[in-house]
């Protein structure tokens, strides 16, 4: 069964997102599915929802590219830990196109059951993704006790 989970899952990322099927959302996502993710706002139940969620991403990184690093399957649930990758080409999140690349990980947790996505909850590097566009001041490094 994990097997069977783990390919829904690689064809959620490669067909979905890098390959952008979009269509194939209403194959794989249960109507009732939630998306857990303290990156995103508004309502997440759903296809329609994921699909927007999708949109958003692309409408801002058109070359967008999601990289499975790790995948893990134990019963209902697939684990998967990826990268997203792409060029700021276009408004994302209200932050006009920077043309600068960007490359953040994230993981997602699946919940599967009768060979849909009936759950995600996902978390990703969003703060690393805004210094990296420049709109968000990089950590400064600690001062050292000389310094002081």
């Amino acid at each position: 069964m994990s097997a069977d989970n783990k390919a829904i899952v690689r064809r959620l990322y490669e067909e979905v997102w890098n390959k952008r099927k979009l269509e194939v959302i209403n194959e794989i996502i249960s109507p009732s599915h939630g998306l857990q993710a303290p990156n995103i706002s508004g309502s997440s139940i759903g296809p329609a929802a994921y699909r927007r969620n999708v949109s958003l991403f692309l409408a801002g990184y058109p070359d967008l590219r999601l990289t499975i690093q790790d995948i893990i399957g134990e019963k209902d649930k697939v684990v998967a830990c990826w990268t997203i990758s792409g060029t700021h080409k276009g408004d994302y999140l209200g932050i006009p196109a920077t043309n600068k690349k960007v490359s953040v990980d994230g993981m997602t947790i699946h919940h599967i059951a009768g060979g849909k996505i009936m759950d995600s909850y996902s978390n990703w590097d969003a703060l690393g993704m805004m210094q990296q566009l420049g709109v968000v001041p990089a950590l400064g490094q600690k001062k050292s006790l000389a310094a002081r």
